[in-house]
């Protein structure tokens, strides 16, 4: 059986990474008083390396906000590491449990790692918080016809 290669779509993404204030003319000062918008422009800037690294300095900050998990759960999964993607989004949304975006990271990072049974369940979880969600619909039809 061929395994599925479809994954939701995140139109949002770029919006909800991307979606910060360059007002600062002191770039230096920028970073340390907005350091989640600083990670924001490396990742909108395509420096996934460096936006995880300094992500990871960011942890104890923010251990605690739904955005920087997310943000760091999608770097991983830009750099192609599902597994440690999927805990991030797992914090994100045990925190911020109606996130549908979150949600449908989690989806496709489960779909990376072949963990179907996984992927229903956050599609079930997408449907219930979006009963609109086609894309969530149909993917789901597709895993259970599986």
């Amino acid at each position: 059986m061929a395994w599925l290669k479809t994954t939701l779509t995140f139109s949002c993404l770029t919006f909800k990474l991307l979606d910060f204030d360059e007002k600062s003319d002191d770039k230096m000062v920028g970073i340390f008083s907005y350091p989640k918008r600083h990670l924001k422009k490396l990742v909108k800037n395509g420096d996934y390396s460096e936006a995880l690294e300094f992500g990871k300095s960011l942890a104890e900050k923010f251990s605690n906000d739904p955005d920087y998990m997310f943000m760091m759960g999608s770097i991983y999964f830009i750099l192609e590491d599902a597994k440690k993607a999927i805990a991030y989004f797992e914090k994100a949304l045990e925190i911020k449990h109606d996130d549908v975006e979150t949600l449908t990271l989690k989806t496709n990072a489960h779909l990376s790692l072949q963990q179907k049974d996984e992927a229903i369940d956050c599609c079930k979880k997408i449907i219930k918080l979006d009963p609109h969600n086609y894309e969530a619909h149909g993917l789901l039809e597709k895993l259970e016809s599986l």
